[in-house]
């Protein structure tokens, strides 16, 4: 579960991946290629159905990564018009801030 990450996995690298979207088969294939290919670990997924639509969320660690997160951006923008799905990643950071109560 997402709220069982590990809090000695360092933070500061550690990026909130979104996908929302008609369900079809491959979105998360895709999604976790476009980060394997960039050297992204993925620490945590979670998904459900909900009617037809995917939504998805991800945890995963850059710290391995050379892309920054721009281009990293940019990739899953992409994959989401490939997938016709849409595809957000923000900071660990910048999600929480937004997210605060």
């Amino acid at each position: 579960m997402l709220s069982q990450i590990d809090p000695k996995e360092p933070r500061g690298s550690r990026i909130i991946v979104t996908v929302i979207g008609p369900d079809r088969v491959g979105i998360i294939a895709g999604v976790a290629q476009v980060l394997a290919s960039n050297k992204i670990n993925i620490l945590d997924i979670s998904q459900t159905i909900l009617q037809e639509f995917l939504v998805m969320i991800m945890v995963a660690d850059m710290s391995g990564s050379t892309v920054d997160l721009l281009t990293l951006k940019d990739s899953l923008d992409k994959k989401g018009l490939d997938l016709g799905v849409r595809i957000e990643a923000l900071h660990e950071d910048a999600f929480n801030f937004m997210h605060r109560i």
